[in-house]
C-alpha cells in the first residue's frame, strides 16, 4: 500500500448526475432511508449505482495506475475492479443498528479501487481492537466488505464531520501507509510479509487508550497497521508469493550492481587502468551498472505493482551501502 493524492480535479460527473425526475442518488437514498415504515416492516436495501459509473472507474484507474488501493496488485489481470467504499455504504459490521454511511456512498473521497480479494468477504467476523497479530489471525478472516472498526464515536446520518471517529483501517488517500506498515526485508530476511510498524500511534491521554491494553504498551506497534493487514488480507499466500518474486528480482539486480562495482574497483586498482581499452571498459560497466540501478528505481514508481515494497527494498539497499562505506 502506498500513499496516493487525489489532487484538485472535480469529482467524476456521474456521482452528481440526476435521473429524469431531476433527483440525485443522494436525494433518492435520503428519501428511502427516511421513509416511515409500517409496524414490523423491514427497510429494504437501497440499490446504489452511480459509484459503478465508467467515469468513476476510469478516474480511479488513472489515480492508482490500475492497481488495488490496498494490496497494489493489478486487478485487471484477475477480475474487473471493485469500486470500494472506505466507509461502507449499506451496513457496518458488528453494529446492526447502523444503516451504513449511505450519505457518503457517492462521495468521491470515499471511493477506492480494490481487487475482489481485498474487498469481498472471506468468512470475516467482527474486528477486534488488538495489536496481537496471532490473535487477529485467529479471530478474523480477510475481505473488507462492511468492516469499518473505529475508536471513538461513530457518525450517524447525515453527519460528515468524522472528527470523533478514529478509523482503524488505513486509507491510502488519507493516510501515509508507511507510517503504519512495513516489510520483512532487514538482514536479508526478505520473506514477502507485511508487518505493522513499531510506532507510537495513540496518545496516552486519549480516553480510549485503556481499550488497547497492556500488550499495546509493551509491543508498541501500530494497531491501524495490524488491523488493516488482517482485514485487507495483505498477507494472503498469493500476494506473499508475488512479493517474494519481486524481492528475488530486486536481490538479483542488487547482486549484479555490487559485482559490477567490484569489477570497476579492481580495474581502477590494476596496473592497466590507464590503457584506453580498460578505460572504455570501465565506462561501459558503469553505464551498465546505472541501467540496472534505473531498472531498480523503475520498480519503485507508482505505476509498478508492489512499488512500496520495491521502494522499501531499495532504501534498505542504500542503507547497507552507506553502512559498508562507513566501515571501510
Amino acid at each position: 500500500m502506498r500513499s496516493v493524492k487525489r489532487g484538485n480535479k472535480p469529482p467524476p460527473p456521474s456521482l452528481m448526475s440526476t435521473k429524469k425526475d431531476g433527483t440525485t442518488e443522494l436525494e433518492r437514498v435520503r428519501a428511502h432511508m427516511t421513509k416511515p415504515l409500517k409496524p414490523n416492516e423491514k427497510r429494504e436495501s437501497f440499490k446504489f449505482s452511480v459509484y459503478k459509473s465508467d467515469d468513476v472507474k476510469k478516474r480511479l484507474e488513472e489515480l492508482f495506475h490500475g492497481k488495488c488501493a490496498y494490496c497494489e496488485s493489478f486487478y485487471a489481470s484477475q477480475a474487473p475492479v471493485d469500486v470500494e467504499h472506505y466507509r461502507p455504504k449499506g451496513a457496518v459490521e458488528g453494529e446492526h443498528q447502523h444503516p451504513g454511511y449511505w450519505w457518503v456512498a457517492m462521495d468521491w473521497e470515499n471511493l477506492l479501487p480494490s481487487c475482489i480479494d481485498c474487498n469481498r468477504r472471506r468468512k470475516q467476523i467482527i474486528p477486534v481492537v488488538v495489536n496481537n497479530m496471532r490473535q487477529l489471525h485467529q479471530n478474523m478472516q480477510t475481505g473488507k466488505k462492511d468492516s469499518f472498526p473505529i475508536l471513538g464515536v461513530r457518525s450517524l446520518a447525515e453527519n460528515k464531520n468524522f472528527s470523533q471517529e478514529k478509523p482503524l483501517l488505513l486509507d491510502p488517500t488519507r493516510d501515509n501507509p508507511s507510517e503504519h506498515i512495513t516489510y520483512c526485508i532487514k538482514n536479508d530476511n526478505a520473506v514477502g510479509l507485511i508487518i505493522p510498524q513499531m510506532i507510537h500511534d495513540v496518545d496516552e491521554n486519549n480516553h480510549d487508550y485503556a481499550m488497547l491494553g497492556q500488550e499495546r504498551l509493551e509491543r508498541n506497534i501500530s494497531i491501524r497497521g495490524a488491523i488493516s493487514i488482517q482485514v485487507y488480507g495483505l498477507n494472503r499466500i498469493k500476494l506473499v508469493q508475488e512479493r517474494i518474486s519481486l524481492i528475488n528480482r530486486m536481490r538479483f539486480l542488487e547482486e549484479v550492481v555490487v559485482e559490477l562495482g567490484t569489477i570497476i574497483q579492481n580495474l581502477n586498482n590494476s596496473e592497466l587502468n590507464n590503457f584506453p581499452d580498460v578505460i572504455n571498459a570501465i565506462k561501459s560497466i558503469k553505464l551498465l551498472q546505472e541501467k540496472i540501478l534505473t531498472e531498480m528505481r523503475n520498480l519503485t514508481m507508482p505505476h509498478a505493482p508492489f512499488s512500496s515494497l520495491a521502494k522499501a527494498y531499495l532504501d534498505d539497499f542504500k542503507d547497507r551501502l552507506r553502512a559498508e562505506l562507513l566501515n571501510i
